[in-house]
This record gives structure tokens, C-alpha cells and sequence, in this order.
């Protein structure tokens, strides 16, 4: 599975961070070896994701 950002999802910030919490919430606090490699992966895709914070 490739890690680089060009072939990451058009999910956004808010859709990813959910994916990362449940994530965190299903691991008990403590990552497993799969899981920090899934984790690694979701905050890559999370800093290439758009932002869907709107203007005030």
C-alpha cells in the first residue's frame, strides 16, 4: 500500500479526523503495530485533505 499523498481519498479534514478518532477510541489509547501504520496513514491523508471550515 503506497503512503504518498497523491494517492490518498478527496475525504475531508472533519471525515478523516472522525476515521482517526474512532480509531484511537477502538485501540484502548495504546496503538498496536497495524493500528500506527493505519494511524501514520489517516494523518497523511488528514494534512492532504481539504478543509471544510467555512468563513465567518
Amino acid at each position: 500500500m503506497s503512503t504518498t499523498v497523491e494517492s490518498l481519498s478527496e475525504r475531508s479534514a472533519a471525515e478523516v479526523n472522525e476515521e482517526i478518532r474512532a480509531l484511537w477510541l477502538r485501540s484502548g489509547g495504546t496503538l498496536s503495530v497495524e493500528q500506527r501504520a493505519e494511524y501514520q496513514r489517516l494523518v497523511l491523508e488528514w494534512a492532504a485533505a481539504p478543509s471544510c471550515v467555512e468563513a465567518a
